[in-house]
């Protein structure tokens, strides 16, 4: 389990330092309140477990954001029904996020490539469907499932006050609507983001062991070429399933640490952009690698919070310092980029690296230390030797 290598060992430390230390990070971006970081963690975590399906198999889904609902609805009936502990909680989500993918992910998995992304949007749909209008008395339709204080009418229904029978039997006093918490700490503000980071860095360290495992490599070899895999006399298919259960699971944990630091849970989080937004982080970051996810969610969502908060009275203020007139046109033509328009910002840097970085923003960052790096004796040799003429 902890056999890893220096290099592996040196990422996961480092990862580990970045994760904890992100308020101060951040700092100077401006994004260091918990709001945003809390997000960051999160969907770093989405991303991380979307990376193990469509990273190591190449098969892309288009419908984990179901799995982000299911993660949500059971963490806020578990704050109802059991405790405001968050452990249950989150417990629960891994494991019926587990169940639903292993259910979808059969049925999605008799198809391959585009036909498989078809058929989990599609599932995705119906489970937003359900939970908007069919499944109301559950998830309490367009109004969302909230929180209630205890309750004392017996007629009450369970989405009008809550039971918490777990908190009454150990004689835990209401005053108010309480808030989730993890053995009395509370999991908002700054504590929510080192729960959510704590959970992050345990997430990294197992998608690192899966990546470089003998499941791993098997992953790897059917997103290479599964018709050869398949002609060897190994099924490919309990592999995509295992896979994307994993996956799955991965985003029910983040779907639960939403409700943990938010306690609501609507159907919203279960809209196809969703799960079209994790598809962005992760080729955005580098799919196949293992911190590019994590830094793909961590530039979409600050855009989201902070470009999309710049309007054109900011952008004239930084530029103050050009001539008037070139202020003026500089801030409009800018300001079309930033506020309401940052779709368009992050559509171009989507663009961007797909046309001149396939491989994300990992490959970038391996370019430039590959213009710092200096050949090795190896690499002399071996260069020598092919560029001798054959005798």
């Amino acid at each position: 389990m902890f056999s890893q290598s220096r290099n592996d060992w040196l990422l996961f430390i480092g990862f580990s330092i970045a994760v904890l230390c992100a308020p101060i990070l951040m700092e100077p971006f401006g994004g260091n309140y918990p709001d945003l970081l809390q997000k960051l963690a999160i969907f770093g975590l989405f991303a991380i477990g979307f990376n193990i399906l469509f990273g190591l198999t190449g098969y892309l889904s288009f419908g984990h954001a179901a799995f982000i609902g299911v993660g949500s609805y059971v963490s806020i009936w578990s704050f109802k029904l059991l405790t405001m502990n968050a452990i249950p909680a989150v417990l629960f989500s891994v494991i019926i996020a587990g169940v639903f993918a292993f259910l979808i992910g059969y049925v999605s998995l008799r198809r391959s490539g585009i036909y498989f992304s078809i058929l989990t949007l599609a599932f995705a749909q119906m489970c937003y469907s359900l939970a908007y209008s069919v499944l109301t008395p559950i998830t309490n339709g367009e109004t969302g499932l909230q929180l209630r204080a205890l309750r004392t009418n017996p007629d009450l229904g369970l989405l009008d006050a809550d039971i918490r029978v777990l908190d009454q039997a150990l004689g835990i006093q209401e005053t108010s609507v309480p808030t989730p918490n993890f053995f009395g700490l509370q999991t908002s503000g700054y504590e929510g983001f080192y729960f959510c980071a704590v959970i992050l860095i345990v997430g990294f360290f197992i998608a690192q062991k899966i990546t470089n495992s003998n499941f791993g490599m098997m992953l790897k070899a059917i997103k290479s070429n599964q018709n050869r895999l398949n002609y060897t006399g190994i099924h490919a298919r309990p592999y995509l399933l295992a896979a994307f259960v994993i996956s799955g699971m991965y985003a029910g944990l983040a779907g639960s640490l939403m409700a943990v630091t938010d306690p609501i849970a609507g159907a919203e989080r279960m809209q196809w952009t969703a799960s079209g937004e994790v598809v962005l982080m992760t080729i955005l970051g580098g799919v196949g690698t293992l911190v590019g996810p994590v830094l793909g969610a961590g530039i979409i969502k600050y855009a989201e919070q902070k470009v999309s908060s710049w309007n054109e009275g900011i952008i004239s203020d930084f530029f103050s310092f050009l001539p008037a007139g070139l202020q003026d046109f500089t801030a409009s033509f800018v300001s079309l980029f930033v506020g309401e328009g940052w779709h368009l910002t992050l559509g171009l840097l989507f663009m961007v690296i797909v046309i001149f970085l396939p491989g994300g923003m990992m490959e970038g960052f391996r370019r430039i230390v590959g213009l710092f790096k200096r050949p090795n004796d190896n690499d002399t040799v071996s260069n020598s030797a092919t560029a001798q003429p054959a005798e």
